[in-house]
């Protein structure tokens, strides 16, 4: 039996090849095992449990150069272009729910359509944007993102200020007023999938290879440090664009927000492309890239599955007793997102990517559907961002934890304790259901959810740093992005259930 590989050279292989017939190697101390029986010709069967790679192979280790640590200038760089990205992201994440709550008052409707539009842009092209990253140079990425992430933004503030300027155009203008709802639902949805891109790109690939040649700890040190300035714009964008719509007004907040996309567009790009200037790492983990990206713009080689033997693009199309029926197959199959799937699913850690995506079939989270609920219930705003705030708040000290947690246990372990941490937590939501002071209930639904991130966070964070240790470099991006593709495909759902009961009480 052999298994279809993503264009990704043998000598990526998880473990070498050795002319020793069978070797078998295990790690007491982390958990994982592995065995590797050669069959004496070309075909190597592998079986692999992964458990745990928090200790590097000490073998591996000696054998690598010495290589300088991070700058931590460009450390800084690297994350304070992070910030101002997400920013922007979290700003919007949490005022359209407001917006639309706003257009139409004693509905849940608006609110629920357009979190079904982004989640489902998501699920559909996440996938197509992950593979697109990995066949695409950090340089071409970096453009492409900020400026359609920072002008589709722009796009959708602007014409959420038109609808707050014109509130009487649902019954003057209802034909305009559809139009301008959808543009909102398009722009943003254009601009949470150029999101996505950057994400896949910094905290899937930058840090990976920023990280490559040093301890396995400066990985984990990384990754924190970017969940957390992720936790903090959470913590912090809400609560500034609440006092906006509590003190100034909705108009106001729309303004703040387009303006920020316009102007730190360019500070982000000038930050981001220093860091890639300033470590060699990048560039040459860059220059890999564009040395298999053809110059046609195409992949040069494309495989199918066709009765557990590989095929070249070439040889299934050049064969002209293939029916019109089995090439309209062949091509569906080579488009870049059954290709990302089906690297996806061959991967060890395709269970805790699942597990992960789960999560996101849920109403209990400070997203869309809770903002508006909370809204209709007579929650100031500034309330519902300071609620928001302490969640991220806790999601930080979560993102604190992690390191101190993972270095004792193991990433797995971690992983493990999290997610029970989480369950425990949200039983205090489920609880509020009969409380019958609506007071009280409304406070132990947003306490359950906010106390809750604790396990969230470190659950997120050790899901990911599994995939970053397991997954060849070539498929991370394509990985990534199927990844949130499920874990969008999941909060689609939540956002259906909005609009089919979309009457808040």
């Amino acid at each position: 039996m052999e298994m279809e590989r993503s264009g990704c050279d043998q000598d990526r292989a998880i473990q070498p090849s050795d002319t020793i017939a069978g070797t078998i190697a295990q790690s007491s101390a982390s958990g994982r095992t592995e065995s590797r029986i050669e069959t004496g010709g070309d075909v190597t069967i592998t079986e692999f449990n992964i458990v745990d790679q928090q200790d590097a192979e000490p073998e591996m280790m000696g054998s690598q150069e010495t290589v300088a640590p991070p700058s931590r200038l460009l450390l800084r760089y690297l994350y304070i272009g992070h910030f101002l990205a997400r920013w922007g992201a979290r700003m919007w994440e949490f005022s359209v729910a407001l917006y639309f709550i706003s257009l139409w008052p004693s509905s849940l409707l608006f609110a629920a359509i357009y979190g079904t539009v982004e989640s489902a842009s998501s699920a559909l092209f996440g996938a197509v944007v992950g593979k697109w990253v990995d066949t695409s140079t950090y340089t071409k990425v970096l453009r492409i993102w900020l400026l359609t992430q920072n002008f589709s933004f722009l796009i959708a503030g602007g014409t959420v200020l038109e609808l707050l300027f014109h509130s009487n155009l649902k019954s003057t203008n209802f034909v305009a007023f559809i139009s301008l709802v959808i543009l909102v639902c398009f722009s943003g949805a254009v601009g949470v999938l150029s999101a996505l891109a950057g994400s896949i790109m910094i905290e899937r690939e930058w840090v990976v290879v920023i990280s490559e040649g040093h301890p396995p700890e400066t990985l984990t040190q990384i990754n924190s440090v970017v969940r957390r300035i992720d936790l903090i714009c959470k913590l912090f964008a809400p609560v500034v664009s609440g006092f906006f719509v509590s003190f100034a007004s909705l108009k106001a907040s729309a303004v703040a927000f387009a303006l920020w996309n316009f102007a730190s567009v360019w500070l982000q790009y000038w930050l981001m492309s220093s860091v890639y200037s300033g470590i060699p790492a990048l560039r040459e983990s860059n220059q890999r890239r564009r040395q298999q990206i053809p110059s046609d713009g195409t992949e040069g080689r494309v495989s199918t599955l066709e009765g557990g033997t590989l095929h070249d693009e070439a040889s299934v199309h050049g064969t002209e007793e293939k029916s019109l029926m089995r090439r309209k197959m062949n091509l569906i199959m080579n488009s870049s997102f059954m290709v990302s799937w089906r690297i996806y699913l061959r991967q060890e850690v395709v269970l805790p990517g699942v597990a992960l995506a789960l999560l996101y079939f849920t109403v209990l989270s400070f997203g869309t559907l809770m903002t508006a609920d909370l809204k209709w219930e007579g929650i100031p705003a500034y309330v519902i961002g300071i609620g928001r705030g302490i969640s991220a708040t806790i999601g930080i000290v979560a993102t604190l934890f992690y390191p101190l947690l993972h270095s004792r246990i193991s990433t797995l372990r971690t992983g493990l304790w999290s997610i029970w941490c989480q369950w425990t937590f949200l039983i205090v939501c489920v609880a509020s259901i009969w409380a019958k002071n609506k007071h009280l209930s409304v406070s132990m639904l947003m306490g359950g959810v906010a106390t809750s991130r604790l396990g969230l966070w470190m659950f997120d964070l050790s899901v990911t740093q599994l995939m970053q240790d397991n997954v060849p470099e070539c498929d991370r991006g394509a990985v990534g992005g199927v990844q949130n593709s499920l874990q969008s495909a999941l909060d689609l759902m939540s956002s259906v259930m909005g609009i089919i009961i979309s009457d808040p009480r």
